[in-house]
């Protein structure tokens, strides 16, 4: 569930060139908070997709060794972020597997974001990457989603039911990203 100072309503928007820099500035602040346990700090999500189209919510994936949640929430509150409570941020599945993961919000007033905190090399990072990486690189597939995803919005705009439908066509447009990873050689870098 969002934080009540967080909207409810989904809004997806065409891309904005700005989201590069938005996670540009993001990245620096963790990067400078967090020191050194990060792996690496990735733009994740749609709006790190040029041309495609999303909410205005900056996804940032902050890769670690391991995750130690005591200390990551300290580390983040730190500079204002929330550890989102719900325990679908604290594991995700990805190929059947479970993964840890935390997900904060920034401080209220602050620039939309989530910040997902995953284990390198975990097949959850994996995901976000590939989903990226697919969608940058396949512009019928990213037209295809960013018009799925406008529709989606338009016709659901409750962000819990919007994600709750768009769960099972992501499972789809993932089974397209494998076959791509497959006959690219696609792999984590």
């Amino acid at each position: 569930m969002p934080f009540p100072d967080e909207r409810l309503q989904v809004a997806v928007v065409d891309y904005r060139p700005s989201w590069a820099a938005d996670f540009n500035a993001l990245a620096t602040k963790l990067c400078d908070a967090l020191g050194d346990g990060v792996v690496g700090i990735d733009h994740v999500g749609s709006t790190s997709v040029p041309g495609l189209p999303a909410k205005d919510c900056i996804d940032v994936q902050v890769r670690v060794a391991a995750i130690d949640e005591p200390t990551m929430v300290v580390l983040f509150s730190a500079i204002g972020f929330r550890c989102r409570p719900e325990p679908w941020n604290r594991s995700e599945k990805s190929a059947g597997r479970e993964y840890r993961k935390l997900v904060f919000a920034p401080a209220v007033g602050a620039r939309r974001c989530n910040v997902h905190v995953r284990e390198s090399g975990g097949g959850n990072a994996r995901y976000a990457l590939l989903f990226r990486d697919f969608l940058r690189a396949d512009r019928d597939a990213r037209r295809a989603w960013g018009a799925f995803k406008q529709r989606l919005a338009k016709s659901v705009p409750d962000l819990m039911d919007y994600g709750q439908i768009k769960a099972p066509a992501t499972d789809v447009l993932m089974a397209a990203a494998e076959r791509w990873a497959a006959d690219t050689g696609w792999s984590v870098v």
